[in-house]
Order: structure tokens, then C-alpha cells, then sequence
């Protein structure tokens, strides 16, 4: 799978699983290029959303709602993810 398939993916599961204001995602998968067992299909994003429905929750229930959303992708194309989520 292609970044821009796989960012167009991800941002339609996370909107499907809860109800956002905005979500913006980046690949940074150039942070693990000379990393040690580095795989080029797998990647690295950088996920920002805003809501008022995750924020309102710890974050360790707004970061599994997130995570069970794209649990597929975690396992074939996501290395890594830096999750921040706003209000």
C-alpha cells in the first residue's frame, strides 16, 4: 500500500469510529529509515485530531478507540504512530 492510500485509510476509519472536529496526519516513516530492521512498507504517521468526545475521555481509553479503529493497518502498513489528540 501506497502513504497516500494508507493516510486516506486511516483518516477514514478514525472519522467512522468517532465523531471528530478535525484529524491531520503526516508521514514521518524518515525517522526509522536507518533504524534496524526497518521495513519500507511499513510506516510511520503522525496523527493529530480535535475532539471534544476523545478529549473528554483519559487517554487511555481515547488512545484505544483510536488504535481498535485502524487495529488492520497497525498490523500491515503502520511501523509507528505519534498520536496527540486536542480539544
Amino acid at each position: 500500500m501506497k502513504i497516500n492510500q494508507l493516510v486516506i485509510l486511516v483518516e477514514k476509519k478514525i472519522k467512522e469510529a468517532v465523531n471528530l472536529e478535525q484529524i491531520f496526519i503526516e508521514d514521518k516513516s524518515f525517522l526509522h529509515k536507518n533504524h534496524k530492521g526497518n521495513d519500507k512498507d511499513k510506516f510511520h504517521l503522525k496523527i493529530i485530531v480535535k475532539s471534544k468526545k476523545l478529549k473528554s475521555l483519559n487517554k487511555v481509553e481515547a488512545n484505544k478507540i483510536i488504535y481498535k479503529s485502524i487495529s488492520d493497518e497497525l498490523k500491515t502498513h503502520i511501523h509507528s504512530i505519534q498520536l496527540s489528540i486536542n480539544q
